[in-house]
């Protein structure tokens, strides 16, 4: 019961789905339940992955020719943006803003921490939300099923990406209590790592079975060259990881992800 309890937190925590009342009560809180609750995160890109699929399959059944396709991807990303609150997508936003530039450590997380939003934040949102439409919209040349499934394992994926992050880089983000991230602070176990693991297995597989053998591979190689880049510049630049820095960290793997997918060989 332990997991379902901490897989019911990680929904509270990185989507707008209410826990609420007595299921709430149940569920409980402990900074210690968040940090677990980190390792059901990529269980949690499976109803994003779901809810974007659905919308879009819906929307390009109802929209024919390439702008309907183009209609049908906005529709999902929309979609997934409102399930999530745009979680992911503002930590795009300030990792942007604070490394965009040329600022030293302690400045480049001040700004990380500032609620405005910069040139090289605006920027990055618009670049990646336009790239993210593009993408998918090319998938769909590929049929309706080939772009969701594609949504679906996208979504899970890049969020297995970031448990590698708390697992091996420190956290530097802002040690005061009203930080949310806070409770990440201590690296996650192995074992929570394989439960994230085997989160996203089946997503795995279910790229490896609907898309193309060479995409798919290519998929998983774009992922994981994304993470690392990700883990590179926080270290080179941070020392460390934030809890924006894990956002920004899912966002380009999730793009990696649809790019290499699209991609023709």
């Amino acid at each position: 019961m332990h997991g379902v309890r901490h897989f019911l937190l990680a929904l509270q925590f990185f989507t707008r789905v209410p826990v609420t009342g007595r299921l709430a009560a149940w569920v409980g809180f402990s900074p210690a339940m968040l940090r677990a609750s980190a390792a059901h995160f990529p269980g949690v890109g499976w109803l994003v992955g779901a809810v974007g699929a659905g919308v879009f399959v819906l929307a390009q059944a109802g929209l024919p020719g390439v702008a309907g396709a183009m209609a049908a991807a906005l529709l999902s990303t929309i979609a997934t943006v409102l399930l999530t609150g745009a979680f992911h997508e503002d930590g795009l936003a300030d990792v942007a803003d604070g490394l965009g530039g040329s600022a030293e450590r302690t400045r480049a997380l001040e700004i990380m921490k500032d609620s405005r939003i910069g040139a090289f934040g605006a920027l990055a949102l618009v670049l990646a939300l336009g790239l993210k439409i593009a993408l998918v919209a090319v998938l769909a040349g590929q049929g309706a099923m080939a772009a969701a499934t594609a949504l679906m394992g996208a979504h899970v994926l890049s969020r297995l990406a970031p448990l590698f992050l708390i697992r091996w880089l420190p956290y530097v983000g802002d040690e005061g209590a009203a930080s949310k991230s806070k409770p990440l602070a201590d690296a996650i176990g192995g074992g929570a790592l394989l439960v994230g693991v085997l989160y996203a297995l089946p997503a795995v597989l279910l790229l490896l079975f609907t898309q193309p053998l060479f995409q798919a591979v290519a998929a998983l190689v774009a992922c994981v060259l994304a993470a690392s880049y990700m883990a590179w510049l926080l270290a080179r630049r941070l020392q460390g990881f934030t809890g924006d820095g894990l956002g920004a960290t899912q966002q380009l793997c999730e793009l990696a992800i649809y790019l290499a997918l699209a991609w023709q060989s």
